[in-house]
């Protein structure tokens, strides 16, 4: 089995969870990463995350070419505060349906690692709110 996995994805450490933002360009990842640095995450990755399994969890890190800086749609590449190797605990899925009351949570197995994954629209003002309270609905 791999132990490390590189994903098209931007990823935030929120109160020290990993949240990972998947979706295709231009979905919001990284516009929906600021919004909850604004709100006190930090940066793990923009863009490419590298995942890695150790003691059953996955850790998220940037590769080295892109540590450091996210992409600001319209002004460029910003330099910003990051941490490296934050265990990630959840996955955000901004190209799927999003349901108005779901039926039940949907998993996604990555290096054998299940993570919730919550379809979201990057755009809606609420996102930040939404991402930080399924944080405090899974640490339940």
């Amino acid at each position: 089995m791999l132990t490390s996995e590189t994903l098209h994805a931007t990823t935030v450490s929120v109160d020290g969870t990993g949240v990972m933002i998947c979706g295709h360009s231009g979905s919001g990842k990284s516009d929906l990463a600021l919004r909850l640095i604004d709100r006190g995450a930090v940066l793990v990755s923009d863009d490419y995350t590298i995942l890695t399994r150790s003691d059953g969890q996955l850790l998220g890190s940037a590769p080295s070419t892109i540590r450091g800086k996210i992409e600001m749609r319209g002004v460029g590449l910003i330099d910003m505060e990051f941490v490296e190797h934050i265990p990630v605990k959840l996955l955000i899925e901004l190209d799927a349906t999003v349901p108005r009351f779901p039926d039940k949570r949907e998993t996604r197995t990555i290096l054998g690692v299940a993570l919730p994954v919550i379809p979201m629209s990057a755009f809606e003002e609420t996102a930040a709110i939404k991402v930080k309270h399924v944080i405090r609905m899974i640490a339940a």
